[in-house]
C-alpha cells in the first residue's frame, strides 16, 4: 500500500525525491496529439506508466490494424439520434498516450449518441461494447444538447484486448449522467480515454465501475467551456487476484466559478490484486471562484493485494472558493468485525456488512437503479469468493 501527494502552486517541475527513477511532471505539461509518433512505446519508467504492467498490454502499443472488430451498438428513447459519424466529428478528445492515439487512428468512424436540445429523457440510453477475443478499437461520442437531461450507460463485456476513446460534450445548462461499466472476462484488457467538455452552467455526472478484466486502465479528463460548470466524478472498483484496475483523472479548471467533486472507492482481494488511482486537479490562473475536492479510499481485504493512491493538486490562483484532497488505504477493520460478531452475526456475514457499508455512500450517488442493483450483486459474489480465499488460507495455517 502506498500514498503520495503533490500540492503545487505554479510550479513547473517536481520530483519524487532523491533516488527517484522519474521526475514528477506537472499534469498540464504532458503532451497531447493525434499523431501516434508523438508517444514512444512505454517501457514502464515513464511517470504516466510507472504503475501499469506494460508488458501485459504491449500489443496495444503496436500501431497495427485490429484483429477483430468489437461489436458496438446503442438503443434509447426515440428522440435520441444514434448514428455513425467520422472520427473527428466532435474532437473534444485529444489523445494523451500512445494507445489512445492508435485507437483514434485505427477507428476511422465513431458511434455518436446525440440528445437534442431541451430533451428530458425518462429512460437511459444503453451502449453495448462487446469484445470478441482479438485486439480491437472503438470510438464513442456522447453529446447532450442545451438544457437537456439524460443518462447514458456504457457496458463493456467479452474477451480480448480493447483500446477505446469516449468523447462527451455537455451543452450549456444540460445535465448528463454517463456510467461506464467494465465487466469483461477475467483475462481481458481494456485501455480507455474519456474526455468531457462541460458547458456553461451545465452538470456532468461521470461514473466508472470496474468489475472485471485482467488490466483495466481508464483515463478520465474534464474541461469547462464556460463559467458555472459542475462535474461529479465517481468510481467503484473491486480487483481480485491477478487483476490490475487503474483510474487516472485530470480535472482542468480553466473557467471561472466551476466545481468538481471526485470520489473513488475500491476493494482488493487475492494475491497480486492491484489498484491504482491518480487524481490530478489543475486550477489555472484565470479560474477564479473554483471549488474542488477529490477523495480516494481503498479497502485491502487479504494479504498479497496492493493499492496505490496519488492525489495531485496544482493551484495557480488564490482567488478560489476551496480546494482539497484526501486519500486513505487500509486493511479490514477488525474492531468493526468484532463488534458485529459480539452481537451474534457470523464472521462471513459481518465481513460482507462492513464492505457493503464501505461502498454504500458512493453506490447511492450513482443514481441509476439498474446499475446499483447489479453492482450490489457483483460485490456480493466477489465477497463470497473472498471468504473462500480466507477460509482456505486459515486451513493451510491450521487455524
Amino acid at each position: 500500500m502506498s500514498t503520495e501527494t503533490l500540492v503545487a502552486t505554479g510550479n513547473k517541475a517536481h520530483s519524487h525525491g532523491p533516488g527517484s527513477p522519474v521526475p514528477l511532471q506537472a499534469r498540464s505539461e504532458r503532451p497531447t496529439s493525434y499523431d501516434v509518433e508523438t508517444f514512444p512505446a512505454p517501457n514502464g519508467r515513464e511517470e504516466e506508466w510507472r504503475f501499469t504492467p506494460v508488458k501485459a498490454i504491449k500489443s496495444l502499443f503496436e500501431d497495427a490494424e485490429s484483429t477483430e472488430t468489437p461489436k458496438i451498438d446503442a438503443s434509447g428513447p426515440e428522440q435520441v439520434a444514434i448514428e455513425t459519424v467520422v472520427a473527428d466529428a466532435l474532437k473534444v478528445l485529444t489523445p494523451q498516450d500512445r494507445p489512445s492515439a492508435i485507437a483514434w487512428k485505427r477507428s476511422p468512424s465513431a458511434l455518436a449518441v446525440r440528445i437534442p436540445n431541451e430533451a428530458e429523457l425518462t429512460e437511459p440510453v444503453h451502449v453495448n461494447v462487446a469484445s470478441l477475443g482479438g485486439r480491437g478499437y472503438t470510438h464513442l461520442i456522447v453529446e447532450a444538447g442545451r438544457h437537456s437531461r439524460a443518462q447514458v450507460i456504457i457496458d463493456h463485456t467479452g474477451a480480448g484486448e480493447l483500446s477505446s476513446n469516449v468523447e462527451i460534450k455537455v451543452g450549456d445548462g444540460a445535465e448528463l449522467r454517463v456510467v461506464s461499466i467494465q465487466q469483461a472476462d477475467h483475462e481481458s484488457i481494456h485501455l480507455a480515454q474519456h474526455d468531457a467538455l462541460v458547458g456553461r452552467d451545465a452538470r456532468l455526472h461521470h461514473v466508472v465501475v470496474s468489475l472485471g478484466g485482467k488490466v483495466v486502465r481508464i483515463n478520465t479528463n474534464v474541461r469547462y467551456a464556460g463559467p458555472g460548470g459542475d462535474a461529479e466524478l465517481l468510481g467503484v472498483y473491486f480487483a481480485e487476484g491477478g487483476q490490475h484496475h487503474e483510474n487516472r483523472l485530470f480535472v482542468d479548471h480553466e473557467a471561472t466559478h466551476c466545481k468538481s467533486n471526485v470520489l473513488y472507492k475500491g476493494a482488493l482481494a487475492g494475491d497480486n490484486a492491484r489498484s491504482v488511482w491518480i487524481g490530478d486537479v489543475l486550477i489555472r490562473a484565470a479560474a477564479e471562484g473554483t471549488e474542488t475536492f477529490e477523495l480516494n479510499r481503498n479497502l485491502v481485504l487479504t494479504e498479497g493485494a496492493r493499492a496505490d493512491s496519488v492525489p495531485n493538486l496544482e493551484i495557480e490562483t488564490g482567488e478560489i472558493e476551496g480546494a482539497g484532497h484526501a486519500s486513505a488505504t487500509g486493511r479490514f477493520d477488525d474492531e468493526q468485525l468484532f463488534y458485529l460478531q459480539a452481537r451474534g452475526i457470523p464472521e462471513d456475514a459481518a465481513r460482507r456488512l462492513v464492505v457493503s457499508g464501505f461502498f454504500n455512500d458512493i453506490i447511492g450517488k450513482i443514481g441509476v437503479p439498474e446499475v446499483v442493483d447489479h453492482l450490489h450483486e457483483v460485490i456480493e459474489t466477489k465477497l463470497a469468493r473472498t471468504a473462500e480465499l480466507s477460509a482456505t488460507a486459515k486451513a493451510a495455517l491450521g487455524q
